[in-house]
């Protein structure tokens, strides 16, 4: 019986591709992550203090998500439980929490329950995990690639630990492409494979931090060579190698982390940066409009009178993208991105009318002054509205030595960038002739 259970296994185990039979089988082999599983780390003092409770981990496709729920329970020594949110219903959920309680109750061994795209419960399906959780019954680990803090309820996260999972850096990557190729027993090194070094780096650059994606490549390119040795090349590695799909919700974290990079890139003047977001955004089916009405708000916003020509620029693209469509707007709007980025920048306009509307908002609210008010009424004159008014065009430069609030207040700051700075000595000579007023 042993021997048939044991050929089965090994049956088993042959069908497993090469990134499923290089999972880790303890902490020390986990690659990746350091952030919180290095010695001494938040992860790292809870499995040692034998305190974990709820974890929610939070990160992109194959950077060990659920490798790591797996070697937590060998760690701890509970029993493992998974369920995945997109296929599972209150009835299965609730089966697990009781055979979890029945568990601890005749043998004392916990359960850590693996929730796989925890974010697609609905709330009343996450609430019901909180009692067993509170009291211990499970050791629940949430895993999810939508940030938790948007897409999973307030309740369970305020009792869970967050931790984000980060794409494997390129060496990461290389190294388990390494162990993969030398590994007898469960990797690739029956085979006598000589494998360039460009080609790992091809590969460890391609897969974008996903190291479920790089060993797939390297095992197709390996088993589909009939010659001996195998030599894996760059071209090979190239040829194994499917288009990544690109982790991209328009409504979710990339839209919003991506739109931030985009305008924090331009707002820095790196026009190679702000080319690459909007490239990414693009490729991710980011809506044309969202992104021309950024570049609008970006031109007011970051550039305002540095550079007058930059809201021009910025409406007209967004003119253009709506009359010409993709895929062709694409270059109007790398062409509008590159213009915003090395143009001068100046958020003094932004600043001017913050400041202005929190005067306004708290309730310092001036009067208007009685010669601005409008005289163009029957009884106006009774009243002296408009009574004193200069007119501006009247007075020598076209500054009239007049006040305009009825108290000295400073909003618009120029800057001494780009055009800003030509108006900023403008404006100098202006509010000197203006302050006279307020001298009479």
């Amino acid at each position: 019986m042993s021997l048939f259970a044991d050929q089965e296994a090994e049956n088993r185990r042959q069908a497993q591709p090469l990134a499923a039979r290089m999972r880790p089988r303890s902490l020390d082999e986990f690659v990746g992550q350091q952030h919180f599983l290095d010695e001494g780390k938040l992860l790292r003092r809870l499995i040692k203090a034998d305190r974990l409770t709820a974890l929610l981990f939070y990160g992109p496709p194959g950077t060990g998500k659920t490798t790591l729920a797996h070697l937590l329970a060998t760690e701890t020594k509970a029993r493992f439980r998974q369920l995945n949110a997109v296929t599972s219903g209150v009835k299965e959920l609730r089966e697990a929490l009781e055979q979890a309680g029945d568990a601890l109750a005749a043998e004392g061994v916990r359960t850590l329950l693996f929730v796989d795209e925890i974010h697609r419960f609905n709330k009343a399906q996450q609430d019901a995990l909180l009692p067993d959780v509170e009291e211990g019954t499970v050791v629940l680990v949430g895993a999810t690639t939508a940030n938790p803090f948007f897409a999973v309820n307030d309740a369970l996260v305020s009792r869970s630990r967050v931790f984000e999972f980060k794409p494997l850096s390129e060496e990461e990557v290389k190294e388990l492409l390494k162990r993969a190729i030398l590994d007898k027993e469960r990797g690739l090194g029956e085979l006598p494979i000589r494998a360039d070094e460009e080609a790992l780096d091809f590969l460890a650059a391609t897969s974008d931090g996903d190291a479920r994606q790089a060993l797939s490549a390297l095992e197709v390119g390996v088993l589909s060579t009939d010659v001996r040795p195998i030599h894996f090349t760059r071209e090979l590695a190239a040829e194994s190698v499917q288009r990544k799909a690109i982790q991209y919700d328009p409504t979710g974290d990339a839209h919003y982390d991506s739109a931030s990079a985009l305008i924090k890139s331009i707002r820095g003047s790196d026009p190679d940066a702000g080319i690459y977001w909007l490239a990414r955004m693009l490729e991710g089916g980011e809506d044309v409009r969202f992104l021309c009405r950024r570049l609008v708000i970006l031109a007011s916003e970051d550039v305002g009178n540095a550079d007058p020509h930059a809201l021009p620029l910025a409406v007209a693209t967004m003119q253009a993208c709506e009359f010409i469509g993709l895929p062709e707007c694409q270059l109007t709007l790398a062409q509008c991105v590159a213009y915003l980025a090395t143009a001068p920048k100046s958020n003094a306009a932004t600043m001017a009318i913050g400041e202005a509307r929190a005067d306004v908002r708290e309730g310092r609210l001036l009067p208007v002054p009685v010669h601005l008010r409008d005289s163009h009424y029957s009884g106006a004159k009774r009243l002296g509205h408009g009574a004193g008014y200069e007119y501006a065009h009247d007075a020598g430069g076209g500054v009239a030595a007049q006040d305009y609030l009825g108290v000295e207040r400073v909003y618009y700051r120029p800057t001494d960038r780009g055009f800003e700075a030509e108006l900023a000595k403008r404006l100098e000579s202006v509010r000197a002739v203006l302050r006279q007023s307020r001298s009479k």
